[in-house]
């Protein structure tokens, strides 16, 4: 087991965005976007403010930097806790939760394991 997995002690709930046909993601006739079911997964949550520059090229300070088991999707959300313990249809209904503005995928030096960091 690789330093990175060892790292990943806490756990978070993911929401991704959901996709309509055609690949485009889902939104509501409101223009929310629409998410797809809750998912908990292996985490190291750190909250640290660090400026980032999203996809767009717009400078953020991050509210917490979060070292994830798996790819996430910007505009995706991730909140620090157990999936029993969340409201699981509507993913800001959990004080805490945020969206994803930037994801990372780093390899090692071999590229046998990779780092996954999601900015908040």
């Amino acid at each position: 087991m690789g330093i990175i997995k060892k790292a990943r002690k806490q756990k978070a709930v993911y929401w991704a965005l959901a996709s309509a046909a055609g690949g485009e993601y889902d939104y509501t006739p409101d223009g929310q976007p629409r998410y797809t079911s809750a998912v908990q997964i292996d985490c190291r949550w750190d909250d640290v403010n660090e400026e980032f520059i999203d996809a767009q090229g717009t400078k953020h300070i991050s509210k917490s930097e979060v070292m994830v088991d798996r790819d996430v999707d910007l505009g995706g959300v991730l909140w620090l806790g157990l999936l029993a313990d969340c409201q699981k249809l509507v993913p800001f209904n959990n004080a805490g939760a945020s969206e994803i503005l930037r994801f990372d995928n780093i390899p090692n030096l071999k590229a046998t394991e990779f780092l996954k960091i999601a900015y908040l």
